[in-house]
């Protein structure tokens, strides 16, 4: 059994709202354990009201934080400290700072030098310096908006007769689905969708990488697993995840571009493998299909 990786989870209560708490929690376990909950705040504040619920429930360990100053934010540098305290300890192997105030960007920085593992999470906002300086950041809007969509189609599929009306709308968004990558990932006229679009990498930027880390393979095949791709593309862009881009899986997501070829290698096919398309093969598939009548040849009745 692989050893799992120790974390210690840090939590700016003045920059996240508690109904992340689940999703925070659940992300962190897909990584590893959970050593260290702590949540920073001033808890004399009725703002942080909302939080108090929560903590024993999930037990998260509450770090009291006076404001000693106005327009001073005293939580950061109490956050700070302990995460150079518990770097030195050695108890753990990586950090997950939940903030969306980019003070944490040194911070996240400092941890990486020292080899440690570290996972943003953040609200939409989240500054762009601070998302860069972590190994993988994680925006909590997606991952509420997922486990919600989820949750519903769950309960669709658990009312009776449920089982015709998901097959007929499966087969509605399978006639109108198009190949164009750019129609899947049109902007919104939601402003909160307009912002996370904006704060997060381009879609025509995962894009170009992908070909480019495709163009460089030295194999026979000019192939690559598709686990190693996804790999590769969290450690260029550490906001990748392919729930932003409305997918559950990343196998659903490469399919989106016709550029991109998947195989299932291995024993039972278990292995996924991503390969470019010839040129030939591409233009095989985008040429439209022309039906040709068949002249019908219509022979006189002698009289």
């Amino acid at each position: 059994m692989v050893d799992e990786k120790r974390f210690a989870v840090l939590i700016d209560a003045d920059n996240v709202s508690a109904k992340y708490i689940k999703y925070i929690l659940d992300e962190i376990s897909n990584y590893g354990v959970a050593t260290y909950k702590r949540i920073y705040g001033d808890w004399t504040k009725s703002t942080a009201g909302s939080w108090k619920d929560v903590l024993l429930e999930n037990s998260v360990t509450p770090v009291q934080q006076y404001s000693y100053t106005v327009g001073k934010n005293a939580t950061d540098s109490a956050m700070i400290i302990d995460a150079m305290d518990i770097l030195y300890s050695g108890n753990v192997e990586g950090f997950c700072i939940v903030s969306s105030d980019s003070d944490f960007t040194k911070l996240s920085s400092r941890l990486r030098e020292s080899g440690m593992l570290v996972v943003g999470m953040g609200e939409k906002k989240t500054p762009k310096p601070f998302i860069a300086a972590c190994n993988q950041f994680k925006y909590l809007d997606v991952l509420a908006e997922t486990e919600k969509k989820s949750i519903e189609m769950e309960d669709v599929r658990k009312t009776p007769l449920s089982s015709g009306f998901i097959s007929k709308q499966t087969e509605m968004k399978e006639s109108t689905e198009t190949t164009s990558v750019e129609n899947e990932f049109k902007v919104s006229n939601n402003q909160d969708t307009l912002e996370i679009v904006k704060n997060m990498t381009d879609i025509n930027v995962i894009k170009s990488a992908i070909i480019k880390m495709m163009n460089e393979i030295d194999a026979e095949d000019q192939s690559m697993n598709m686990g190693e791709l996804g790999s590769r593309l969290v450690k260029r862009y550490p906001d990748f995840d392919v729930r932003n881009y409305g997918d559950t899986k990343l196998s659903k997501f490469l399919r989106k571009f016709d550029f991109l070829e998947i195989k299932a290698k291995g024993k039972e096919g278990t292995s996924m493998w991503v390969s470019l398309r010839q040129e030939g093969e591409q233009q095989n598939q985008e040429k439209p299909v022309i039906n040709r009548k068949k002249r019908r040849n219509y022979k006189r009745n002698k009289k």
